[in-house]
């Protein structure tokens, strides 16, 4: 089965409001992609694992019709809460069972999620859902992370990265080593035989620390070390703070 983390209505709230969004250069990459593959126009596009839609939303604009799915009911609403389009839908469903008909979709996308996913059976699915010559596009983060500020972008960085490592302690953090491996398992997996892989795309985000802070919260390690201990997790987040 598919790891679940994100399940509660308080932690996609948080997810919503603090998560990394997926760079418009990806989705761009994306959609060259596509258009060499078959051309336009481009009809429907499932964007699995959607979380809270920001990728979903940014797909809307280029589709006849995008559907976002998620196994967590409280994503799918905080999602739908966010505004929908009229062009967009979400569905809670799992990766493993699209629920589309076979050689019925455009463009299958994953953004940040593949690794929670049984990875065989959504490939599978996607092989089972895209029409011929389609595109199934995964994206995902390296965990790393490289914070500046003035003279201190040496320590800032050092201090968050011991913060981040010290999370990786939790149950289910094994999954983090396929991102560190800028997702070759799953690359490898996929038997299409035209595929590409593309890594060392470098994002940059402006960040206070309150939203540096809540993005640490948004980590499914931080949440199960709430959950445990609920006190130590705060005592945790207020000296990171200081720090």
């Amino acid at each position: 089965m598919a790891c679940r983390f994100f399940e509660t209505k308080e932690h996609a709230a948080l997810y919503q409001k603090y998560t990394i969004r997926e760079p418009e250069e990806v989705i761009s990459l994306t959609l060259s992609y596509l258009e060499k593959k078959k051309g336009k126009p481009f009809e429907l596009a499932v964007d699995v694992g959607c979380g809270t839609g920001q990728s979903t939303r940014l797909l809307a604009s280029h589709f006849q019709k995008v559907v976002g799915i998620d196994i967590s009911e409280a994503q799918i609403q905080e999602a739908k809460n966010a505004g929908v389009l009229p062009n967009m839908s979400y569905i809670v469903a799992p990766a493993e069972k699209i629920p589309f008909e076979d050689g019925s979709v455009d463009l299958i996308t994953a953004s940040v999620a593949a690794h929670w996913f049984e990875v065989e059976e959504f490939i599978r699915e996607t092989d089972r859902v895209l029409k011929p010559s389609e595109c199934l596009a995964l994206s995902s983060l390296y965990p790393h992370f490289d914070l500046h500020y003035k003279d201190c972008s040496k320590c800032l960085t050092d201090t968050f990265m011991e913060a981040f490592n010290f999370l990786l302690r939790e149950p289910g953090s094994e999954r983090v080593e396929i991102m560190r491996s800028e997702y070759k398992p799953i690359f490898d997996a996929v038997h299409f035989a035209d595929k590409m892989r593309v890594t060392k795309i470098l994002l940059k985000y402006s960040l206070s620390i309150t939203e540096l802070l809540g993005y640490v919260e948004t980590l499914f390690t931080f949440q199960t070390f709430s959950r445990r201990d609920p006190k130590a997790a705060n005592a945790f987040l207020e000296k990171l703070q200081e720090r």
